[in-house]
C-alpha cells in the first residue's frame, strides 16, 4: 500500500492539488496542516506565536508519522516544513512522493499577503525555499511544475499508474504554452514495452546496432547509425514506409535510440500527414541528457547541420538509464560532453556534482541524468522556440557544429565536436580557471578538446551560417559562472577567429 504524498514550500498549492487528486484517484485526502489545527485547537500562525517553532514541529512530526503509518492508501499534502524530520524523510520513502515545485518569486506572491508566520519577511522568506529545496527534491519520486495549477490534473493518470507499479520509478512533468507530457525514469523500462509501445498502433523507429541487441525492433523500421542518416533522403524513406504500412495520424511513432534516431524520427512526426504522436525512449547518454526533450527535431545539409527540421513536442519520454550500460564506450564518452555543458548552465547542486568527475568505467549516475533533463525541460518551458533564454543550450554548440560540419558528418561524434566548442566558448567568456576545469573535466572523461586537419577559415565560414545569426551577427552563448550563461553576445571577429586557431592543432 502507498500513499501519493504531496511536498512543496509554502503557496505550491498542496491543498488544492490533493483534493483534485483525491477526486480523481478515487482516494480519500488528508491535508496535515488542517489536521493540526484540530488536534491543536489553534491555528497554525497563532500556535507558531505562542509556542515557537521547535514546538510545533515535534507536533507536526508526530502527526505526520501517525497519518503515513494508515493502511487506507490515501492523498496527503504534508505542510511546507514536515521535510526538515529525518524521521518524516525516512518514513516517506515507502510512498509515491510528489514535490510541486514552484519558484521562489511565485510562491511569494502567492503567499505575501496570509497569516502564515514564516512568509513576513521576503528575504526570510526567499533564503528558506533555498535551504529546504534539497530536500524537496532529494525525496521527489515526480516533480510536477505547479504554475499553472493544471499541471497536477494532466499528470493524475500517469501518477495513478507509478502507484500501482513497483518502486524505483521518476518523473518529471514537462510543460510549456500549450502542451504538456511525462519524462519517466524507470530502469529496464526499454524491455517493458508494454508502458510504450501502444499495442498495434505503434511503429518503431530505430537503428541497426539497436536492433541487433533487442530482436523485436526488427518489426519496426529500421536506419543505418549515424550522423549520416540524418538526411532529407532518409525521411523521404521513412515517410514512405509509414504510408506503405498504412500509418495513420492517430497513431504512434516510437523514436527508440540515440540522438540521431530521435531527431530523425521526431522530424519525420512532424511532417508525415502534418504531425503525428511520438515518443522519446532515448538509449544514449547525449539523448537521456538532452536530445530527447523540448521538441527540437530535424535533418543535416550538407552545408550546415540540423538545419531542416520543425518544433513537435513528443507525447512521452521513456528514459532506461540501464541501456546506458550497453553503450560503447565512445558513446558514453561522447554523451559527457552535453552532461559538462547542462552542469555549467544549471549551477549549483548539479555543477558540483558533475566537476568532482566521474567515472564513465561505472555505472553512470541516474541522478546526474535526471538533474540534466530538468534543467533542458525548465529552460524550454519558458522559450519553446529559441527566442532568447533557450539558446544558452547551445553553450559549445555554435563552434562545436561549424567543426562537426568542417570536418565532415560521421569524422567525429557530435559529442566531441560539443567538447570542442565548449572549449572555444569557455575562452571567448574569459574566465581561464573555470576553462581549465571544463578542459580538465572533458579530458578526464576521455573527449577531445582539439581537433588536428581542418583550416581555420573553413570553420569560421561554417559558424558564419549558424542558425541564429541575424544578418552578419553570429550571437554566442558566453559563461560568466556556472548557474549564469547568457545568450546572445556578439563577439568580435578577431577574437573568434583567435579562439578558432587555438582549437586547431
Amino acid at each position: 500500500m502507498r500513499h501519493l504524498v504531496l511536498t512543496g514550500f509554502m503557496g505550491a498549492g498542496k491543498s488544492s492539488a490533493a483534493t483534485q487528486l483525491g477526486k480523481m484517484l478515487g482516494r480519500p485526502v488528508v491535508d496535515t496542516d488542517r489536521l493540526l489545527e484540530r488536534r491543536l485547537k489553534s491555528p497554525i500562525h497563532k500556535y507558531f506565536d505562542k509556542h515557537g517553532e521547535p514546538a510545533f514541529r515535534e507536533h507536526e512530526r508526530a502527526l505526520v508519522a501517525e497519518v503515513l503509518a494508515s493502511r487506507e492508501p490515501a492523498v496527503i499534502a504534508l505542510g511546507g516544513g514536515a521535510l526538515q524530520s529525518g524521521k518524516t524523510r525516512k518514513q516517506l520513502a515507502k510512498h509515491l512522493v510528489v514535490y510541486l515545485e514552484l519558484s521562489s518569486e511565485a510562491a511569494w506572491r502567492r503567499v505575501k499577503s496570509s497569516k502564515r508566520p514564516l512568509a513576513r519577511d521576503e528575504t526570510a522568506f526567499h533564503a528558506l525555499l533555498a535551504k529546504r529545496r534539497a530536500h524537496y527534491e532529494d525525496t521527489a519520486d515526480a516533480i510536477i511544475d505547479n504554475a499553472p495549477r493544471g499541471n497536477v490534473r494532466q499528470a493524475a493518470p500517469w501518477l495513478g499508474e507509478m502507484l500501482e507499479r513497483e518502486p524505483g520509478e521518476r518523473l518529471i512533468w514537462a510543460n510549456g504554452k500549450g502542451w504538456s507530457y511525462p519524462a519517466i525514469f524507470s530502469p529496464g523500462v526499454l524491455a517493458r514495452r508494454d508502458l510504450w509501445a501502444a499495442g498495434d498502433n505503434g511503429v518503431t523507429v530505430s537503428d541497426r546496432n539497436l536492433a541487433k541487441l533487442n530482436s523485436w525492433l526488427k518489426d519496426g523500421i529500421v536506419v543505418p547509425p549515424g550522423e549520416n542518416s540524418k538526411t532529407l533522403a532518409r525521411v523521404e524513406e521513412i515517410c514512405e514506409q509509414l504510408a506503405e504500412r498504412e500509418f495513420e495520424r492517430g497513431r504512434q511513432l516510437v523514436a527508440v535510440g540515440g540522438g540521431v534516431v530521435g531527431d530523425l524520427a521526431g522530424f519525420c512526426a512532424a511532417v508525415y500527414q502534418r504531425g503525428t504522436p511520438f515518443v522519446q525512449v532515448p538509449t544514449s547518454l547525449v539523448a537521456q541528457v538532452d536530445s530527447a526533450y523540448g521538441g527540437k527535431t530535424g535533418v543535416d545539409l550538407p552545408a550546415a547541420k540540423n538545419y531542416v527540421g520543425a518544433y513537435h513536442q513528443p507525447e512521452a519520454v521513456l528514459v532506461d538509464t540501464n541501456a546506458l550500460a550497453s553503450l560503447p564506450r565512445g558513446e558514453l564518452v561522447s554523451g559527457y560532453a552535453e552532461v559538462v555543458k547542462t552542469a555549467l548552465i544549471a549551477g549549483g547542486r548539479l555543477w558540483r556534482r558533475v566537476s568532482d568527475g566521474v567515472d564513465l568505467k561505472q555505472a553512470f549516475d541516474p541522478w546526474i541524468v535526471f538533474e540534466c533533463a530538468r534543467t533542458k525541460l525548465r529552460v524550454v518551458a519558458a522559450d519553446e522556440r529559441d527566442a532568447n533564454l533557450r539558446q544558452i543550450l547551445n553553450l559549445g554548440h555554435t563552434i562545436g557544429h561549424a567543426i562537426e560540419t568542417a570536418a565532415g558528418y560521421g569524422t567525429l561524434r557530435h559529442g566531441e565536436a560539443v567538447s570542442i566548442g565548449l572549449n572555444g566558448a569557455m575562452k571567448l567568456s574569459g574566465d581561464e580557471g573555470l576553462r581549465k576545469q571544463v578542459i580538465a573535466l572533458c579530458r578526464q572523461a576521455g573527449l577531445p578538446v582539439t581537433v588536428k586537419g581542418l583550416d581555420v577559415e573553413d570553420v569560421l565560414a561554417h559558424i558564419r551560417l549558424d542558425k541564429k545569426r541575424k544578418g552578419d551577427n553570429v550571437p554566442f552563448v558566453l559563461v560568466e559562472r556556472p548557474g549564469a550563461v547568457t545568450p546572445g553576445h556578439a563577439v568580435p571577429d578577431a577574437d573568434v577567429r583567435l579562439a578558432v586557431k587555438e582549437l586547431i592543432k
